[in-house]
């Protein structure tokens, strides 16, 4: 079985059609760059332009990087244009898409789904967090595999700011971090998180999750097991994929 996934980013939109059977991309994703501003029109051309690619007519699951309600509705914007906020993103997406319908889900959580499924965190039992490092820092919390959406932890207070500002993977690009300091920094995060959550495991996913082996080596004095995602990039795509399924 094939659905469409779209995963929306503060830096790209990529999507491809999900083989849900594999739980992976059933052919080369598509991307394009959000575009600046990243107004909720723009943006949804960006995601007709990737669905459209594919010349896809069926049901679609779009990430958003922000608190999604009711599977519809957009509750914060901290990495894309604020305009988003309040906005009904299933129904201007299912308009621009001609009809076609949508699920929307927060990117973090469709990356966790699809690693709680396909990837790192499946068949763990207990806590376990997903935490996609890139133009900030998603979360996704699992109790005993039941997701409780909308976790939000990049926004946690690490010195004085919210916590993306000082261990995302921007963060560490933005101010030419070497491997060793920022993986200091990331270090201070999880041990930030587990304090509040205790978790048996922490699932490392975004893009910087291909390079695992630069830097979660480096990481200590962190209680739970720390292991790289498996879907790396691509489970936010998978994860809204299921979701569509899910919900049609």
């Amino acid at each position: 079985m094939q659905i469409f996934g779209v995963d929306i980013g503060g830096s790209g939109i990529k999507g491809a059609p999900v083989d849900l059977d594999r739980g992976d991309l059933a052919a080369e994703r598509h991307k394009v760059l959000t575009p600046q501003p990243s107004t909720p029109d723009a943006v949804a051309d960006g995601v007709k332009e990737v669905v459209g690619h594919f010349g896809w007519t069926g049901p679609v699951g779009v990430t958003f990087p922000g608190v999604v309600t009711g599977g519809a509705t957009i509750r914060t914007a901290a990495n894309v244009d604020k305009g988003w906020v309040d906005v009904d993103a299933r129904v201007l997406l299912s308009e621009r898409l001609g009809g076609l319908p949508v699920t929307i889900l927060n990117d973090a959580d469709a990356a966790g789904v699809a690693e709680m499924r396909f990837g790192a965190g499946r068949d763990r039992q207990g806590t376990v967090i997903v935490l996609t490092f890139g133009t900030g820092i998603g979360s996704a919390l699992f109790i005993d595999g039941v997701l409780v959406p909308n976790t939000e932890l990049g926004h946690l207070e690490l010195h004085g700011h919210d916590a993306e500002k000082h261990a995302s993977t921007k963060a560490k690009d933005d101010h030419e971090l070497t491997w060793d300091h920022w993986a200091r920094r990331v270090q201070k995060y999880l041990a930030h998180v587990e304090m509040l959550f205790s978790p048996e495991l922490f699932v490392i996913g975004g893009g910087v999750s291909r390079k695992s082996h630069k830097f979660l080596p480096l990481i200590e004095g962190i209680k739970a097991e720390i292991v790289p995602a498996q879907l790396q990039n691509n489970a936010g795509i998978v994860g809204a994929a299921m979701r569509a399924a899910k919900a049609g």
